[in-house]
């Protein structure tokens, strides 16, 4: 008998699939070898599609990147780029001047707003050894409202990200509150800002044998679980084999029970935003007359031009995590 929790289940693909205000999101997990003396892979890239290096079965890729893996400047319009990094690091630079390095539990949040190019590059700072790397890029919409905001970037740190620690559970609260314990403030033009939109974003992980009842949300918001490592959960009467989203009820407490490994599970949460939604690649609007435009006004203006000597940059290898801002401000971690 299915609980009265869950609504659906659906087996994960690439990206995974989600629901509004979220567009999609993607779970990367990369193998990296030992890194170079240009922070690139210490193997050959002999047979690999360069610039399009995305075969699910290796056991890392090189993305678009030549030299080191990761996303090249590219642009954005009209929607927000939520990236937590569990394993590894990303050198960000993008085209209001700002940089930093982040990773190993640090999360940045990005309004893309009116436009912005940005660079992610997966630098790999170890010489012997490996790189492991696992990070999730969550897409958010934008209302209409807001789509033409002002680029806004943000660093969650690690350090300050608040974790709900229950019995046998640990939650990474990037969005949304669990009893009480809420999350950072979100960028001010976000959907997130408005507490009435309930938007939740928590990487949650359980220990073996265990058991969590996951508190309920206000109703009408889309509320999904996906479980991306372990063996099985069950949700009430419900079994869910790995590998799996689960659509919830939001009115219903969701009492969740671990198999006989760690589970580790993803929540995404919020309240619609009901509008219609037109996307071709790095551009996510409400017409497709808009989607005209914003390609006509990147290839104007480049959005603010690119004011760094490459479009791979990556940051020196001796450098930790840090966030320089367009103001001239740093935060050195």
């Amino acid at each position: 008998m299915k609980s009265e929790a869950v609504i659906s289940t659906k087996k994960l693909g690439f990206p995974w699939q989600t629901e509004d205000p979220f567009l999609y999101c993607v779970h990367h997990l990369d193998d990296y070898p030992a890194g170079n003396a240009a922070l690139g892979p210490a193997a050959s890239l002999s047979g690999r599609d360069m610039g399009q290096d995305f075969d699910p079965r290796e056991e890392w890729r090189m993305y678009h990147g030549e030299v080191v893996p990761g996303f090249p400047s590219h642009p954005h319009r009209g929607f927000e780029t939520v990236t937590a990094v569990l394993k590894g690091f990303i050198d960000h630079s993008d085209s209001q001047g700002s940089s930093g390095r982040y990773g190993n539990g640090d999360v940045q949040w990005l309004t893309a707003g009116a436009g912005i190019q940005h660079a992610e590059m997966f630098p790999l700072l170890k010489t012997e050894g490996g790189n492991p790397l696992e990070l999730f890029q969550i897409w958010l919409n934008l209302p209409a409202a807001r789509k033409f905001a002002a680029p806004y970037y943000s660093m969650l740190w690690s350090e300050d990200v608040p974790r709900f620690q229950g019995e046998s559970v640990e939650a990474d609260i990037i969005a949304g509150t669990i009893d009480g314990l809420a999350a950072l403030p979100p960028p001010p033009d976000s959907w997130a800002a408005d507490p009435a939109n309930a938007l939740a974003i928590w990487v949650i992980r359980m220990q073996p044998r265990s058991s969590w009842k996951m508190p309920a949300a206000s109703a009408g918001v889309n509320r999904n679980l996906f479980f991306y490592r372990g063996s099985r959960i069950k949700i009430g009467d419900t079994e869910i084999p790995a590998n799996h989203s689960v659509g919830l009820q939001p009115e219903h407490d969701a009492l969740i029970e671990a198999g006989d490994d760690e589970s580790h599970l993803l929540l995404l949460q919020g309240r619609p935003i009901g509008e219609p939604v037109f996307q071709y690649g790095p551009f996510v609007m409400n017409t497709q007359d808009e989607i005209v435009a914003a390609f006509n006004d990147y290839r104007r203006d480049q959005f603010g031009g690119w004011p760094w000597p490459r479009h791979d940059p990556v940051h020196p290898r001796s450098r930790g995590r840090f966030a320089t801002f367009a103001d001239g401000r740093e935060i050195v971690r």
